[in-house]
Protein backbone atom coordinates (compact mmCIF):
# COMPACT_ATOMS: atom_id res chain seq x y z
CA UNK A 1 0.00 0.00 0.00
CA UNK A 2 1.50 3.66 -0.97
CA UNK A 3 -0.42 6.55 0.51
CA UNK A 4 0.44 10.14 -1.17
CA UNK A 5 -0.25 13.05 0.40
CA UNK A 6 -0.18 16.55 -1.51
CA UNK A 7 1.11 19.16 0.60
CA UNK A 8 1.68 21.86 -1.55
CA UNK A 9 0.66 23.90 -4.12
CA UNK A 10 3.43 25.22 -6.02
CA UNK A 11 3.68 21.94 -8.97
CA UNK A 12 0.46 20.19 -10.24
CA UNK A 13 0.58 17.13 -9.18
CA UNK A 14 -1.33 14.85 -11.45
CA UNK A 15 -2.71 11.23 -12.01
CA UNK A 16 0.75 10.59 -13.93
CA UNK A 17 2.86 11.63 -11.19
CA UNK A 18 0.94 9.72 -8.41
CA UNK A 19 0.67 6.74 -10.73
CA UNK A 20 4.65 7.25 -11.31
CA UNK A 21 5.85 7.48 -7.78
CA UNK A 22 3.59 4.39 -6.51
CA UNK A 23 5.10 2.19 -9.68
CA UNK A 24 8.47 3.00 -8.74
CA UNK A 25 7.97 2.09 -5.41
CA UNK A 26 6.50 -1.47 -6.34
CA UNK A 27 9.55 -1.56 -9.05
CA UNK A 28 11.55 -1.21 -6.14
CA UNK A 29 9.78 -3.31 -3.47
CA UNK A 30 9.85 -6.40 -6.06
CA UNK A 31 13.29 -5.77 -6.96
CA UNK A 32 14.62 -6.53 -3.67
CA UNK A 33 12.36 -9.70 -3.93
CA UNK A 34 10.18 -8.12 -0.50
CA UNK A 35 7.93 -11.03 0.20
CA UNK A 36 5.57 -9.12 2.92
CA UNK A 37 2.90 -6.67 2.28
CA UNK A 38 3.89 -3.14 2.85
CA UNK A 39 3.09 0.54 3.51
CA UNK A 40 4.74 3.61 2.30
CA UNK A 41 3.68 6.99 2.87
CA UNK A 42 4.76 9.61 0.42
CA UNK A 43 4.54 13.43 1.42
CA UNK A 44 4.93 16.21 -1.80
CA UNK A 45 6.14 19.40 -0.40
CA UNK A 46 7.85 22.68 -1.39
CA UNK A 47 10.89 23.68 -0.34
CA UNK A 48 10.19 25.83 2.14
CA UNK A 49 8.59 23.11 3.90
CA UNK A 50 11.30 20.04 3.04
CA UNK A 51 13.74 22.67 4.65
CA UNK A 52 11.64 23.01 8.01
CA UNK A 53 11.80 18.78 8.02
CA UNK A 54 15.82 18.94 7.23
CA UNK A 55 15.82 21.30 9.51
CA UNK A 56 13.52 19.41 12.74
CA UNK A 57 15.26 15.93 12.04
CA UNK A 58 18.41 16.16 10.99
CA UNK A 59 19.74 19.84 12.05
CA UNK A 60 20.30 20.89 8.86
CA UNK A 61 18.66 24.27 7.75
CA UNK A 62 18.19 24.07 4.34
CA UNK A 63 16.56 22.63 1.65
CA UNK A 64 17.19 19.08 -0.18
CA UNK A 65 15.27 17.06 -2.36
CA UNK A 66 13.96 13.84 -0.97
CA UNK A 67 14.08 12.59 2.94
CA UNK A 68 13.78 9.15 4.55
CA UNK A 69 12.26 8.00 7.51
CA UNK A 70 12.40 4.40 8.04
CA UNK A 71 10.47 2.59 10.37
CA UNK A 72 12.24 -0.75 10.69
CA UNK A 73 15.97 -0.52 10.66
CA UNK A 74 16.93 -3.62 8.23
CA UNK A 75 20.71 -3.35 8.73
CA UNK A 76 20.48 -4.98 12.20
CA UNK A 77 18.33 -7.85 11.03
CA UNK A 78 18.46 -10.78 9.08
CA UNK A 79 17.51 -9.34 5.17
CA UNK A 80 14.34 -8.27 5.31
CA UNK A 81 13.16 -10.07 8.31
CA UNK A 82 10.18 -8.59 9.71
CA UNK A 83 8.52 -9.69 13.20
CA UNK A 84 5.04 -10.07 14.09
CA UNK A 85 5.05 -6.75 15.75
CA UNK A 86 6.23 -5.07 12.80
CA UNK A 87 2.91 -5.88 10.85
CA UNK A 88 -0.24 -3.19 11.53
CA UNK A 89 -3.16 -5.21 12.81
CA UNK A 90 -5.88 -2.67 10.93
CA UNK A 91 -3.82 -3.45 7.80
CA UNK A 92 -1.79 -6.43 7.73
CA UNK A 93 0.88 -4.51 6.22
CA UNK A 94 4.86 -3.39 7.37
CA UNK A 95 4.95 -0.40 7.29
CA UNK A 96 8.63 0.71 5.77
CA UNK A 97 8.67 4.33 6.47
CA UNK A 98 7.81 7.79 5.35
CA UNK A 99 9.09 9.47 1.91
CA UNK A 100 9.18 13.69 2.27
CA UNK A 101 10.18 14.57 -1.52
CA UNK A 102 10.15 18.36 -2.88
CA UNK A 103 8.28 18.65 -5.64
CA UNK A 104 9.57 21.77 -5.99
CA UNK A 105 13.71 20.60 -6.11
CA UNK A 106 12.75 17.69 -7.88
CA UNK A 107 11.84 20.18 -10.89
CA UNK A 108 14.67 22.28 -10.25
CA UNK A 109 17.26 19.49 -10.16
CA UNK A 110 15.44 17.71 -13.67
CA UNK A 111 16.24 21.00 -15.30
CA UNK A 112 19.84 21.33 -14.18
CA UNK A 113 20.55 17.89 -14.90
CA UNK A 114 18.59 18.12 -18.34
CA UNK A 115 16.31 15.47 -18.17
CA UNK A 116 12.56 15.25 -17.28
CA UNK A 117 11.14 16.03 -14.08
CA UNK A 118 8.92 12.91 -14.29
CA UNK A 119 12.36 11.32 -14.35
CA UNK A 120 13.97 13.08 -11.06
CA UNK A 121 10.48 11.94 -9.52
CA UNK A 122 11.36 8.72 -10.18
CA UNK A 123 15.15 8.89 -9.20
CA UNK A 124 14.04 10.23 -5.92
CA UNK A 125 11.63 8.45 -5.12
CA UNK A 126 13.91 4.65 -6.34
CA UNK A 127 16.28 6.67 -3.92
CA UNK A 128 14.59 7.08 -0.77
CA UNK A 129 12.87 3.61 -1.07
CA UNK A 130 15.78 2.28 -0.56
CA UNK A 131 16.98 4.09 2.10
CA UNK A 132 13.65 2.82 3.57
CA UNK A 133 15.11 -0.44 3.32
CA UNK A 134 18.36 0.36 4.71
CA UNK A 135 20.41 0.87 1.96
CA UNK A 136 22.79 3.98 2.06
CA UNK A 137 25.73 6.01 0.19
CA UNK A 138 27.84 7.17 3.39
CA UNK A 139 30.75 5.11 2.13
CA UNK A 140 31.82 4.59 -1.30
CA UNK A 141 31.51 0.86 -2.05
CA UNK A 142 27.70 1.58 -0.17
CA UNK A 143 27.64 4.47 -2.74
CA UNK A 144 28.10 2.04 -5.64
CA UNK A 145 25.37 -0.72 -4.85
CA UNK A 146 22.98 1.83 -4.30
CA UNK A 147 23.58 3.96 -7.13
CA UNK A 148 23.75 0.70 -9.54
CA UNK A 149 20.62 -0.59 -8.11
CA UNK A 150 18.74 2.38 -8.85
CA UNK A 151 19.58 3.16 -12.12
CA UNK A 152 18.55 -1.03 -12.59
CA UNK A 153 15.31 0.23 -11.35
CA UNK A 154 14.52 3.46 -13.62
CA UNK A 155 16.34 1.48 -16.65
CA UNK A 156 13.56 -1.14 -16.22
CA UNK A 157 10.95 1.60 -16.20
CA UNK A 158 12.87 3.27 -19.83
CA UNK A 159 13.56 6.37 -17.03
CA UNK A 160 16.70 6.51 -18.15
CA UNK A 161 19.22 9.78 -18.22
Amino acid sequence: MVFIENNQQKIQVTDEIINLIKEVIERAIRYENIDFKYEVNVYLVDNELIREYNRDYRNIDKETDVLSFPMIDFNKREKYKVEKTDFDPETNCVLLGDIVLSLEKALEQSKEYGHSFEREVAFLTVHSVLHLLGYDHEKEEERIVMRNKEEDILKSMSLVR
